[in-house]
């Protein structure tokens, strides 16, 4: 399968486990035995899933700072867990550069969100990654303003 499958079904899993919150150990397991998923790419869909799902609070941290004139809550559910899967890779992932995980979340983002989504993703994480050090290719000055979406609160 490969890395890039992997973390679309990790992505799919996690947006899965911000709708049905109850017992995400036994939706881990189920949506790996319902897809079929080997062992070895089982292996970094659990991990993205367990990684993301547990530090939640911290990744929303690091790339909500560079979110302009947006707050996380205001943020469509595809495109935080995007960012989420990218930043917990950049930060607890020592494998896979910084460079790569943006280009998945993209990737990401192209499939499952707006063509907005993928230009802010893509600053977003750029920032994420000059803050931890990491050598990426040239940002753009402005990220577009991410499209609204109506919320409970709303």
């Amino acid at each position: 399968m490969g890395r890039r499958e992997a973390r679309d079904y990790a992505f799919q899993l996690l947006y899965q486990l911000e709708i049905q919150k109850e017992d995400p150990d036994r939706q881990i397991l189920d949506f790996i035995d319902l897809f079929g998923i080997t062992r070895g790419d089982a292996e970094y869909v659990a991990l993205l899933a367990n990684g993301v799902t547990g530090e939640k609070v911290q990744l929303d941290g690091v790339y909500g700072g560079y979110l302009k004139r947006w707050t996380t809550e205001r943020l469509p559910r595809v495109d935080i867990t995007i960012l989420r899967i990218a930043v917990y890779e950049m930060l607890h992932v020592e494998s896979v550069p910084p460079s790569v995980s943006i280009n998945e979340a993209v990737l990401l983002a192209r499939k499952y969100s707006s063509e907005e989504a993928r230009s802010y993703i893509n600053a977003v994480l750029g920032k994420v990654a000059l803050s931890q050090g990491a050598e990426v290719e040239e940002l753009p000055d402005e990220e577009p303003e991410p499209t609204p979406v109506a919320t409970e609160e709303s």
